[in-house]
């Protein structure tokens, strides 16, 4: 059993030594494997369920105050951390300015889509207008968290058609760009179909965003079969 728990991390300093000492040298070739773009020696192997019960039990108190105000972090483990702790502010404007200050830090896809702040769905309006700034951010995460966000609370209620439009105007060489415009597009085919297929029967999108879209979007159980039928002959 390891020095430090839950309960009596004290300052900020004990974070580390806490992950430390649940860290998981298998778990670590695993999550390397699933992340090629981040040097092993920079993960720790922390289980997710160990960082989310963490940042729970942080949550206002000082000592998380102090880790979100230390950036740039050294290892995945505690740039998720960090993201995990943005998630449980409940305060739009203090969610939003943190999550600003960290998005320029997200260097690998895990970081990018694993914190989704509940305030943020509560408040589409004011997100939305920040959404559209990053949009055209040069930043490859920045970008993808913002087509995330669209693809997580915009496909529903608050759905717009230029949400689509935007999304399809975004052209990237980069993989986990495009990865994330085909998500989003194979969930709007799931969603709001009469509006998403247009955009692939006049293959507006690049050939490779067009194809993974239909491939994930066949892979969905939430799209119906004879909509997959057809969008296979779209290929």
């Amino acid at each position: 059993m390891g020095n430090i728990n839950v309960f009596n991390i004290n300052k900020k300093e004990d974070v580390l030594t806490y992950l430390s000492e649940n860290s998981d040298e298998s778990y670590r070739d695993f999550t390397a494997k699933l992340i090629p773009g981040i040097d092993k020696e920079l993960i720790l192997g922390v289980r997710t369920p160990k960082l989310r019960e963490l940042a729970k039990k942080l949550g206002k108190t000082d000592t998380a105050h102090d880790y979100l105000s230390t950036l740039p972090h050294r290892y995945l483990e505690e740039n998720h951390l960090h993201a995990f702790l943005i998630e449980q502010e409940k305060d739009f404007d203090k969610a939003l300015m943190l999550t600003k200050e960290f998005l320029p830090y997200i260097d690998n896809w895990a970081t990018c889509d694993c914190f989704r702040p509940k305030v943020f769905r509560k408040n589409p309006e004011p997100l939305y207008d920040n959404i559209k700034k990053w949009l055209k951010s040069e930043h490859t995460y920045t970008l993808r968290y913002a087509i995330g966000l669209l693809n997580s609370f915009y496909l529903d209620d608050k759905f717009l058609c230029e949400h689509l439009e935007l999304v399809s105007k975004i052209h990237s060489d980069e993989y986990y760009i495009n990865m994330m415009i085909a998500w989003y597009f194979a969930t709007a085919l799931s969603k709001q179909y009469q509006s998403a297929l247009p955009y692939l029967e006049k293959k507006v999108l690049p050939k490779w965003v067009h194809n993974k879209t239909i491939q994930k979007a066949c892979e969905s159980y939430r799209v119906e079969t004879s909509h997959k039928a057809y969008l296979r002959t779209l290929k």
